[in-house]
């Protein structure tokens, strides 16, 4: 039997995919309309909170709208509907239409949107660009009675401690004595003041993400038993993981630039703009390196990835002409429009919600929105021979 989710409950799901926590910090994601307790029935999934897709949220009776792209990036001061801002927010609450943003938290993260793009043009022994370490954690060790050492666990991994991977409440103990002697003042829940008390313990190690840490502590002085809570909060060296900055893996079998070239534009959703490309036509190309949105901060880490192409959006002239001065070094470039390579995600993250939300006993209808909202509506080739 199936059950409606909440906005909170859908926000949990895709928020364990994306990260919050590794949104930039200008970045603005999360909850911006909606009230979580709100019953979700149909989602949206649109790259842009522009108003053609808002209509299509209310046309479609969507309960909630998952965009790429932030309606509130900037700060404002008012909402009032005489901006185009405040229109969206007064259409989205009138018409009861949550809206989740994911932006720069779902760039990175395997089944983020340069996974997506390496994916959506056949790569394979795909890695990423920049790899990004770990998340910052820490190990907790305290001591416990051992008599309290599960309702004491429970509360720290209620607080977010012992999470591995797809396993949570994890911890080991190993058992041991610990010693004590009250002081004046003290008032202790084992032994009196001034005798030296010998208590059967257990050590209790959990992992901590760093950004719980307060809230971990918190917990642990409140259901341990003791008045003074003995722990260590030792912080761990951060690895490498499968998420980062852009994509770079190959081709199952070389072919040209120009080859190439057709096979990303037609991998792309239709759009009136024009893809832009940068070095010799007949060029092999075999090691492809991508990174959805706009990627010339990746251009020297490409360079030195010994990739043959990057496919990526919005380059920059400077940039773009100072990388192909680097001569046969320099990979080749083809720029496409920042709406079509990032709408690549949206079928990748309707697969992992619905996935998940079905693990859950949870069936709800999705839709990815194909309105293009690239802000350019045609384009006129330059190509008139040598300037006279």
């Amino acid at each position: 039997m199936t059950r409606t989710p909440t906005v909170a409950e859908v926000r949990t799901v895709l928020e364990a995919a994306y990260d919050p926590d590794r949104a930039e910090e200008w970045d603005a994601v999360g909850l911006v309309a909606g009230d979580p307790d709100a019953e979700v029935r149909r989602i949206l999934l649109a790259v842009d909170p522009a108003s053609a897709v808002i209509d299509e949220a209310v046309a479609t009776d969507a309960d909630l709208l998952v965009t790429h792209h932030p309606l509130l990036l900037k700060p404002v001061n008012s909402v009032a509907a005489t901006t185009p801002k405040g229109r969206a927010v007064h259409k989205l609450i009138v018409n009861e239409v949550a809206l989740l943003t994911m932006h720069t938290n779902a760039d990175a993260p395997p089944g983020g949107v340069s996974a997506a793009l390496a994916d959506r043009l056949g790569l394979t022994d795909v890695e990423p660009i920049a790899a990004q370490p770990e998340s910052a954690s820490d190990k907790l060790v305290t001591f416990v009675p051992r008599s309290d050492v599960a309702r004491v666990v429970d509360a720290l991994a209620a607080a977010g401690a012992g999470e591995i991977g797809a396993y949570e409440r994890c911890a080991y103990t190993s058992d041991g004595t610990g010693t004590f002697r009250p002081t004046a003042g003290a008032d202790p829940t084992i032994g009196a003041v001034g005798a030296v008390e010998e208590v059967a313990e257990t050590r209790v190690e959990m992992v901590v993400p760093r950004g719980r840490r307060g809230r971990v502590v918190e917990a642990l002085r409140t259901a341990h038993p003791y008045e003074e809570a003995a722990f260590d909060l030792y912080e761990l060296v951060a690895g490498s993981s499968a998420s980062g900055s852009g994509r770079v893996g190959r081709l199952a079998e070389p072919t040209t630039l120009r080859d190439f070239a057709t096979r990303v534009v037609e991998a792309l959703p239709a759009n009136a703009s024009a893809a832009r490309i940068a070095g010799d036509p007949e060029q092999s190309v075999h090691t492809v390196a991508v990174c959805g949105g706009a990627g010339d901060f990746l251009l020297d880490r490409v360079r030195a990835s010994s990739a043959d192409v990057y496919v990526t959006s919005d380059l920059r002239h400077h940039p773009a002409s100072e990388l192909r001065e680097h001569g046969a070094e320099a990979p080749a470039l083809i720029d496409v429009p920042h709406w079509a390579a990032e709408w690549t995600w949206l079928p990748v993250a309707e697969r992992i919600l619905t996935a998940a939300l079905a693990e859950r006993g949870i069936t709800v209808e999705t839709r990815v929105s194909t309105i293009v909202t690239d802000p350019w509506t045609s384009h006129l080739s330059m190509s008139r021979g040598a300037p006279r």
